[in-house]
């Protein structure tokens, strides 16, 4: 049952009715009413947790896997991007005091002297509706940085992007630099953008290669043992 309107907003709804709405809501990319709704969940006092993974990451999972299949384009996986950022900034104060854990940490960013990072972000979005949490460290980002930031973030994943083929070298410095420390095995790594290829991550020795967003959801899941359907 779908509930179009603000008229079944006002009425009492029970936690699967309200999470339901929620992850429509964000699928339609109706920023505000999964916010408003959101916020009468939380209301409510439905778990924190079943809010996160049974509306908002349900909801953008239903959008990736619509983006996977060609059934929605960009703008539409943006809109529904902005719906879960509605909700999730009001969840992110409570998730801590009720230890809502998840799936893992990818460490993301574009390699340095690269200042592209419209690809970078789109990943981000959907590993995070996906249920990762991310650290975004935005563009322009040093090899030592990514290994650090893994390290000091306890995360599994390094996610790196380049647009230009004169940055693609970084992404190597990175995968070299996790060699000198011992850690392959313990953070693996995922490349993308325009010039990466699946021939250039296995020359690098970096562990998968996302062809796309919904692609890098799928790789990262596959590094950390996590099946994805769709």
């Amino acid at each position: 049952m779908r509930y179009e309107g603000s008229t079944a907003d006002t009425r009492k709804m029970s936690d699967t009715e309200i999470l339901q709405a929620i992850a429509e809501s964000l699928e339609r990319g109706d920023h505000e009413r999964v916010r408003r709704l959101t916020r009468q969940a939380i209301e409510g006092g439905t778990p924190v947790g079943q809010i996160l993974h049974g509306a908002l990451i349900a909801g953008m999972k239903v959008a990736s896997d619509r983006f996977r299949r060609h059934e929605i384009f960009l703008p539409d996986v943006l809109l529904a991007a902005k719906a879960m950022y509605a909700g999730l900034e009001l969840l992110k104060p409570l998730l801590g005091q009720e230890n809502v854990s998840s799936l893992g940490k990818v460490v993301l960013g574009t390699v340095r002297g690269d200042l592209h990072d419209i690809g970078k972000n789109l990943v981000g979005v959907m590993l995070t509706g996906a249920g990762f949490e991310v650290i975004d460290l935005g563009h322009d980002v040093v090899s030592e940085r990514f290994v650090d930031t893994a390290l000091a973030e306890n995360a599994s994943i390094i996610g790196m992007s380049a647009l230009l083929t004169t940055t693609m070298p970084r992404m190597r410095e990175v995968v070299e630099l996790l060699k000198q420390r011992n850690l392959p095995g313990r953070i693996r790594t995922i490349i993308g953008g325009a010039p990466v290829s699946a021939e250039f991550a296995r020359e690098i020795g970096a562990d998968a290669y996302g062809y796309d967003a919904a692609n890098a959801v799928v790789r990262v899941s596959s590094l950390l043992g996590i099946r994805v359907s769709g």
